[in-house]
């Protein structure tokens, strides 16, 4: 029972600091009129300006719509524009403006906040083996969603 406990923990504890960080980050961002499901999308364009949007919603693994409702509540708050693409005229490149430009320092302000709170009283080895590990459960689940996705196909 205690195993089983444990290994149920683990989901839990996931989905609450999941939790907490976007209530965390939809408090900061709320004051800029955008939600912590846009942050992803406009830290991507501030390292990758005019990507496709089909390209953001395939590196930030989410589905089309959920990427087009993101892009529009951004489009609309005057942080970005989309643009036809000039290669694919069914497609659209997602560019900051310059008021999403300008928003850059206080989004990665935000970052670094959060990362300093999660963080707090690790040690830098902690904090590197912390990181490693996330990254490799992510790996890990990514890596079962591709063989479920393949066998359901």
């Amino acid at each position: 029972m205690d195993k089983l406990r444990e290994q149920e923990s683990i989901g839990r504890d996931i989905s609450h600091l999941f939790r907490s960080i976007r209530n965390f980050m939809g408090r900061r961002l709320q004051p800029y009129g955008i939600g912590d499901a846009q942050f992803p999308f406009l830290m991507l364009l501030l390292h990758e300006d005019g990507i496709s949007q089909e390209r953001l919603a395939t590196y930030l693994k989410c589905d089309r719509a959920t990427s087009a409702r993101s892009i529009a509540r951004l489009e609309h708050a005057g942080y970005v524009r989309r643009l036809v693409d000039p290669e694919d005229r069914r497609a659209y490149k997602v560019f900051l403006t310059e008021q999403g430009q300008e928003l850059g320092d206080v989004l990665w302000s935000v970052s670094k906040e959060l990362n300093g709170i999660l963080l707090e009283g690790f040690s830098d080895e902690e904090k590197l083996a912390f990181r490693k590990m996330i990254k490799r459960a992510g790996m890990n689940i990514s890596k079962w969603e591709q063989i479920r996705k393949t066998a359901d196909e």
